[in-house]
């Protein structure tokens, strides 16, 4: 089905801007960044990309479906883990270049891959904090809601160093 999903051409600033028709600006990589937030919450989940395909795959099926830069492969989120995020809102930006997807997470509400429910679980010290603490770390989120061995078993990591 997704195959008869076809985004629109980018013919002037105004259809852009202020037109109801969808016209993503993917970057030279065939990419689009996502920001996924929870639905109810509006906690920040995770930041990813999607692809042509993913971002069509994601409005045919109301979940989402990124690309993985690591892999380079379509991931559709919890088909391992069981981690579905159900898309209850779908918004792009002014200039249609950014995704914001606003989603329920099934299956324990985590999104990251680490086990914490975000994947913004740290927080860096800004202006005169970095005087007493460095660059340091501060963990934000102390309990994980899985094990990550228990999900992914000896699956490859998707971190690159």
């Amino acid at each position: 089905m997704s195959e008869g999903i076809q985004f629109a051409a980018r013919t002037t600033v105004e259809q852009v801007e202020e037109g109801n028709e969808l016209a993503p600006k993917f970057d030279q990589d065939g990419l689009i960044p996502v920001v996924t937030t929870d639905y109810t919450s509006g906690e920040l989940l995770m930041h990813a990309y999607m692809n042509e395909e993913a971002l069509k795959k994601t409005i045919e099926l109301g979940e989402a479906v990124y690309w993985s830069r690591s892999r380079q492969v379509l991931w559709h989120k919890g088909a391992t883990s069981g981690l579905v995020q159900k898309v209850k809102a779908l918004l792009i930006d002014d200039d249609q270049d950014t995704i914001w997807l606003r989603v329920d997470v099934m299956g324990g509400g985590a999104s990251c891959h680490v086990g914490y429910r975000s994947c913004f679980y740290r927080r860096v010290p800004v202006g005169e904090e970095t005087k007493e603490k460095g660059l340091s770390l501060e963990f934000t989120e102390t309990e994980k809601v899985f094990d990550p061995k228990d999900v992914y078993g000896d699956a490859p990591n998707p971190t690159k160093l």
